[in-house]
């Protein structure tokens, strides 16, 4: 056909006059662009064919018959390609698989322009309905990762396949096509091309069938001028597709090829047989392994090679389990199988299929609770039993008694460091396997500094470090890559040391110097693992968090100072001691290695030879320096009769193990027998500290789970405050929004709300929020998440039910909406994550704080990864409801302090007498192991200490009250723990009343004859100038404490009758507002703080004075005979109460003396010994499930007990009044008659 025809049938067959108009236009200013183009290049060529060829236009996408017959043929034209791209550069021929002799120059000419102006782009869609359907014979799913790597495939495939069109155009593609066709005989391709070794087909990819999955074309897409894809292009798509997949195979199968050469080469490898056989010969084998060797990896794919089934691997961290889990999936070819699994706190992956199985240390242990054989298991392997965590050494005491048992049972022990001496004598006869590692070999270099390391304001001093960059510039060139790697003891070491070589660095030009600390923030501690620019190096300055959890990349220099800074817990008093020793050989050791990981290295040891001799050869295990009363909980609950006795490969002091029985059982938790009480059943389900156990559980009962669970996750973080926040004038402005001059937990809970709310509007971004409030906003991610997790434990233990009811379930329209939330959140998180594995930023040399404003600065237009993060797991309305929950409305306030006094108790802490409560001045507070301690200064109440002072108005003068005065609004503080440094410091500290807290929380109270005067637990004195307010506090407080202990057995009742479901719930309303209205009343007395030589004489002892006539107050009538307390002397009320035991000479009221006094709930005047008023109340106090209205009021809003009949003689009136109040109306007397 000639051309004029072709070209007439073309336009017959073409779209509107509008559009034919608009394609001519379009095709003169393309002629006259590449006549200019392509001049030069074809001079050798004629003007009539260069126009000729410029003039021709293929139309066949445009639909027509005859169109589509000219395509059809030229379909089977095939050219060579000179691509690099993966099937162009070897394929020989354009994208079409057909084979046909080549058109005319004519044709050609158009087939090149419309080469040049298709874009696959535009026919997104078409593919997304030939490829990514939901069918599982479709190749991809849209919107997942291959999708994404496909299109990435199709661009550079397509904009390759245009450069060799262009160069076939200027007449390097002559000649295209020679050589094809098949063979007559055999029907072999004459020519080799790629697309004959493509190991796939596309099942129902026909092209008839893949034009039946498009829809058919509406009029508004022919009145764009939008095309379909022709029959060529629906060929080439399908090539592409599978050109796609076979690169994609052959890259999995090139990696897997790379994998089992990476396997065979690892040390681990050359002592597989070995490992087997010992592990078939022996229970317990011991794999001594150096790190980078294999083994947490190789180990366990070496046992289900062999055969084993049910293997358990322990870690230390969940991180590890995940993350090991997946590899060896990956290596064992079951990525997406079920038969390598992981499970840790509320996250697993295991199935009734897994053979392998990584869970944490602490999960194990729960599990022996249920299985105490581990039946479930064949093989235990235990791994990094060097770290000698507290759940480590208590897990290898439970496999040491599994061996008696189950002798069938094989156990490993892995780590990098082990003390092959102590494991081997502990597992008698279990072999060791030695494997060595990869490190490359390391010059170690001593370099003692002067004795004198310590400036005059007691810094230490940074000479020798900025010697060591001299050093390392003078010795190595610039152009050798080598980074610094300095660890310190602690962050103001640090601090010091950056300081000073930032001031070489800026003289120098050769040194980025970067810190590295727990503190500082995510973007802060990122920047470790920039790179630094050409002949710069980076001086990275760490503590041990650079030892074990974070490998940093081209480190080739180690200097090592020696010393570490050690977190100890002392039993008693709940004290955290921070102190600087030397570290062990074998954490020298490690850290040395970090120079070797990438090639050879040096080690500087800023100490002696003689120095690290002296070192011990590891650190003490982690059951030597914490308190142990979570454990003996655990020991006790898996039905071990003397936590005494257990096996631990290092015995604890025995010290520690009696003050952790003796500290569960004044937590209710254990009694007297060492059994677990309904309490300690439950705190034992609860994986965490007893203290915050208890928060939960009471937080449960009394329906304040919301803001309980939000206190306690607080409470467990490190805290958002940062450390120069309380400092900075800007950020003491916005704090002021945020104090609560209640204590820390209160003001914690109102900075996360806040945060919350910012959240919840969105009218802000966040980050920018907590950088002006001084506040580190991934700390918040973190209380979300233990929130959920405090949530879910509470949950899976049972006491979601005690909490009420559960929340309620989205309807099917929030449900949808939120389905499409979820899938928006998780692409963005996809496209986040993409962006992440950019190349490594290069750092610039400059102040490291200019820096750091700098790159936060850059941050802020950037989506936050953990904000998706936080949106994924926090629908709006679950954010609504964690809003709502952690906002406290009226008397919430009240009683959450009584819960925290339920957790922290003993933690409780006295002012000093001395303290003058003025703002920048430290305030003294002494607590009962611990005296002399003060008020952290990030804490809210070191900001506003005279909120810790008592008012002049509120101190009354009575007689006998004069270096201690009597006052109403008395307080204490109590606290989370002690956290000493260079001082001992309060932490997460909260004002309570004095009295109500003690006779409420103490464990021991001892009183006089009258009751006047109260010493609790041996620590602080109680003086009350009128005994009856003090009689009716303490009948109230033990009546709260039993209605306290009947709640919880009601609420924790496994089998809970209707009738004790009503009852708890009247119940618990009573509880609720009796607790908050005693913690609001108020009394006159005095409180001082028991000397060790006040202690000594305290009680009277054993004597006649212990007989009294009267029954025990607290029982049943008609009472029981009160029992002498043969230590303290007295008579035991209660567990508790030991009444009369004090040694009280002032005191002239005796046991058998009478005296008149007024009920203050009956109303009724009585004549009584002490003994019989408090029976009297108990009764009337036992009938009415609250305190009755006040009879005469005076001025109050509610009722007090503290308030007493008052016959005034002077007017004669009858009033009720407390304390306070009748001296103030006696004074009222006096000025009237001065002044008459």
């Amino acid at each position: 056909m000639g051309h004029s025809q072709r070209s007439g049938s073309r336009s017959r067959s073409r779209s509107p006059v509008g559009y034919r108009k608009r394609s001519h236009k379009a095709k003169h200013k393309k002629k006259k662009k590449r006549r200019h183009k392509y001049d030069k290049r074809s001079r050798s060529r004629s003007k009539s064919s260069s126009r000729s060829r410029s003039s021709s236009r293929s139309d066949s996408e445009r639909g027509s018959t005859s169109a589509v017959g000219a395509a059809h043929g030229r379909d089977r034209r095939s050219t060579q390609s000179s691509s690099h791209l993966p099937g162009c550069n070897e394929m020989g021929s354009s994208t079409t698989p057909h084979h046909a002799t080549v058109s005319s120059g004519a044709t050609a000419g158009s087939d090149s322009e419309d080469e040049l102006m298709f874009e696959w782009e535009a026919h997104r869609r078409e593919l997304d309905l030939l490829f990514c359907g939901l069918g599982p014979e479709d190749p991809m799913v849209r919107g997942s990762e291959q999708y994404q790597d496909f299109w990435a495939f199709l661009k550079k495939y397509h904009g390759l396949h245009k450069q060799r069109k262009i160069r076939e155009m200027c007449g390097a593609g002559r000649g295209a096509g020679a050589g094809q066709g098949f063979s007559a005989k055999l029907g072999l391709p004459l020519a080799f091309h790629k697309r004959h070794n493509i190991n796939f087909c596309l099942s129902g990819a026909s092209i008839e069938e893949m034009k039946r999955r498009l829809p058919p074309q509406d009029l508004e897409e022919v009145g764009k001028g939008r095309q379909r894809l022709s029959q060529r292009r629906l060929e080439e798509a399908r090539f592409v597709m599978l050109l796609y997949l076979d690169f994609t195979q052959r890259q999995r199968f090139e990696r897997l090829r790379q994998l089992r050469q990476t396997q065979a080469e690892l040390p681990i490898a050359t002592r597989r047989e070995e490992l087997l056989q010992e592990v078939e010969q022996h229970g317990v084998v011991i794999v001594a392994g150096d790190t980078g060797c294999g083994k947490s990896t190789q180990v366990p794919r070496y046992l289900l090679d062999a055969g084993y089934t049910n293997v358990a691997v322990t870690q230390p961290r969940r991180l590890a389990c995940v993350a090991l889990a997946r590899r060896v999936a990956y290596e064992t070819l079951d990525l997406y199988g079920s038969g390598v699994g992981y499970q840790v706190r509320f996250e697993k992956t295991r199935t009734s299929h897994t053979r392998l199985v990584f869970l944490t240390e602490g999960l194990l242990l729960r599990q022996v609770c249920v299985d105490p054989l581990l039946l479930q298991y064949q093989v235990i392997i235990l791994d990094e039993v060097h770290e000698r965590h507290l759940d480590t050494d208590f897990l290898l005491g439970v496999v040491k008694v599994l061996q008696v048992r189950r002798p069938e049972v094989r156990v490993l022990l892995m780590s990098a460091t082990v003390n092959l001496d102590l494991f081997t004598s502990y597992f008698p006869g279990a072999p060791v396997v030695q494997v060595p590692g990869r490190l490359h070999p390391i010059t170690l270099k001593y370099l003692p500094p002067p004795p004198i390391d310590k400036s005059k304001n007691n810094r230490m001093d940074p000479g020798p470090y900025v010697r060591l960059l001299q050093l390392i510039d003078q010795q190595y060139p610039a152009d050798e890559r080598g980074d610094l790697l300095v660890f310190l003891s602690g962050a103001k070491e640090i601090s010091t040391v950056v300081e000073a070589a930032q001031e070489y660095s800026q003289h120098s030009g050769r040194w980025v110097v970067l810190p590295l600390h727990s503190t500082l923030s995510a973007a802060q501690q990122e920047r470790v693992f920039h790179v630094a620019p050409e002949g710069v190096r980076k001086c990275i300055v760490s503590t041990n968090i650079a030892e074990t959890s974070v490998t940093i990349d081209g480190v080739r220099f180690v200097a090592d100072s020696g010393k570490v800074k050690e977190m100890t817990h002392q039993a008693r008093g709940k004290m955290r001691r921070l102190k600087e020793c030397w570290v062990s050989q074998a954490s020298a050791e490690q850290r040395k290695g970090r120079a070797g990981r990438t090639g050879p290295g040096t080690c500087f040891r800023l100490y002696s030879p003689q120095d690290y001799e002296s070192f011990p050869h590891y650190s003490p295990p982690e059951v030597q320096r914490v308190p142990l009363d979570s454990v003996v909980l655990r020991m006790t609950s898996m039905g071990l009769p003397d936590p005494r006795l257990f096996p631990f490969i290092e015995p604890p002091p025995q010290e520690a193990l009696e003050h952790a029985l003796s500290s569960l059982q004044s937590q209710d938790a254990i009694d007297m027998d060492n059994k677990l009480t309904t309490l300690g059943q439950l705190l034992a389900q609860l994986p965490l500290e007893v203290g915050l156990g208890k928060m939960l559980i009471m937080g449960a009962l009394f329906h304040q789970m919301e803001p309980v669970l939000s206190l306690a996750a607080a409470m467990s973080v490190q805290s958002p405050f940062k450390p120069h926040a309380r400092r900075d004038p800007q950020c003491q402005v916005a704090l002021k929004e945020l104090d609560n001059d209640h204590g820390d937990p209160f003001t914690l809970l109102a900075a996360y709300r806040e945060w919350l709310g910012v959240k919840e509007t969105g009218s802000q971004d966040s980050r920018r929020w907590c950088r002006r409030m001084g506040l580190e906003e991934h700390h918040f991610y973190d209380i979300t998440k233990l929130r959920h997790q405090f949530s879910q434990l509470l949950q899976d233990s049972g006491l979601q039910r005690v909490a009420g009811t559960p929340r309620r379930t989205l309807t099917s329209a929030e449900r949808a909406q939120r389905h499409g939330q979820l899938q928006q959140l998780r692409e963005l998180r996809r496209e986040l994550h993409q962006e992440d594995r950019r190349p490594t930023q290069v750092l610039r040399i400059g102040n490291g704080e200019d820096e750091d404003w700098e790159l936060e600065s850059e941050g802020q237009g950037k989506t936050d990864i953990k904000d998706v993060d936080f949106r994924i797991t926090n629908d709006p309305r679950r954010l609504r409801e964690i809003l709502r929950g952690s906002t406290l409305r009226g008397q919430d306030q009240t009683m959450l302090k009584v819960i925290l006094c339920c957790g922290l108790y003993p933690g409780i802490a006295i002012a000093d007498e001395h303290n003058n409560y003025k703002a920048g001045s430290e305030q003294l507070f002494h607590t009962p192991e611990r005296p002399f301690t003060v008020l952290h200064p990030g804490g809210v109440l070191a900001a506003h200490p005279e909120v810790l002072q008592l008012s002049d108005s509120s101190i009354l003068e009575a007689p006998g009250f004069g270096r201690h005065p009597a006052a109403t609004g008395q307080q204490l503080l109590a606290f989370g723990s002690v956290l000493e440094t260079h001082k001992a410091f309060l932490v997460d500290t909260v004002r309570v009343p004095a009295a109500q807290t003690l006779l409420l929380f103490c464990h021991s109270l001892d009183t006089n004859a009258d009751i006047s005067t109260v010493a609790c637990d041996s620590f602080i004195e109680l003086r009350f100038p009128e005994p009856s307010s003090a009689q009716n506090l303490l009948v109230r407080a033990v009546h709260l404490r039993k209605q306290w202990h009947r709640l919880l057995h009601l609420r924790t009742s496994k089998n809970p009758e209707d009738e004790g479901v009503v009852e708890a719930a009247a119940l618990e309303r009573d509880l609720s507002a009796g607790l908050v209205d005693y913690f609001q009343s108020e009394a006159v007395y005095s409180q001082r703080r028991l000397l060790a030589a006040d202690v000594k004489v305290l009680h009277t002892g054993p004597g006649p004075g212990d007989c009294v006539l009267s029954t025990n107050p607290f029982t049943p009538p008609p009472g029981e005979a009160c029992l002498p307390n043969p230590t303290k002397g007295g008579v035991d009320l209660t567990p508790y109460i030991a009444y009369n035991s004090l040694l009280d000479l002032q005191c002239t009221t005796t046991t058998i003396n009478t005296y008149d006094t007024v009920c203050p709930y009956c109303d009724q005047d009585l004549h009584l010994t002490t003994l019989d008023r408090l029976a009297h109340l108990w009764q009337c106090l036992t009938a009415c499930a609250r305190p009755p209205p006040q009879a005469a009021p005076q001025g109050g809003d509610g009722y007090d007990l503290a308030r007493k009949r008052y016959q005034c003689e002077t007017c004669g009136e009858t009033l009720w009044l407390t304390v306070r109040e009748i001296f103030i109306h006696r004074k009222s007397h006096t000025s009237d008659s001065s002044c008459q």
